[in-house]
């Protein structure tokens, strides 16, 4: 029998969810014998599989690649998982929300530049009006909190789902497992 597969994926964030995970150290041979990791920006697999057993979403949904890729991993996955704020909230790219795009594209590419200002357009996903968490885009079945959460919550929840057990995310954040 083969074993559960395991995804990671990495949308608008600042990957501290994913040093997180790393940070479970040792404890990563371990999940290695109990899933195949399919996709992850740690493995450099670029293409999703047809079926993956639980995938971890970290960043929130900002471009439309950004929404091409969640809603194309929900179809393949059994459980999906919104791990860190930006996934769960949107949190630090949510705050561009309250300003138009004129304006963020002003700043960041004009205002501020010293050489070369201009707003960058060739090759690049188109940016969404509004930053926005993964359950405002497809259906999440598990969160974990934390900016980062810790890595004894990630390997906590993940041994509790791939032993067919519901992780209680409110006692592992609340007494930081």
């Amino acid at each position: 029998m083969s074993k559960p597969t395991l995804a990671t994926i990495w949308l608008d964030g600042c990957s501290g969810c994913h040093m997180s995970f790393l940070d479970i150290d040792e404890r990563i041979i371990q999940l290695g014998e109990l899933v195949d990791v399919v996709c992850s920006p740690i493995v450099d697999y670029k293409q999703f599989p047809a079926h993956i057993d639980i995938a971890l979403v970290e960043g929130s949904v900002s471009t439309d690649e950004d929404e091409h890729k969640i809603i194309s991993l929900r179809q393949r996955t059994r459980t999906l998982v919104a791990f860190g704020d930006c996934a769960v909230t949107g949190n630090v790219p949510a705050m561009r929300n309250a300003f138009p795009l004129s304006v963020l594209f002003a700043r960041a590419y004009s205002e501020t530049a010293t050489h070369n200002a201009q707003n960058p357009a060739e090759h690049l996903p188109k940016l969404l009006k509004r930053a926005r968490p993964v359950h405002e885009i497809v259906p999440v079945d598990v969160y974990i909190p934390g900016c980062p959460p810790s890595a004894d919550t990630i390997f906590t929840v993940l041994t509790d789902l791939l032993a067919g057990r519901v992780p209680d995310i409110a006692a592992l954040t609340r007494f930081g497992a």
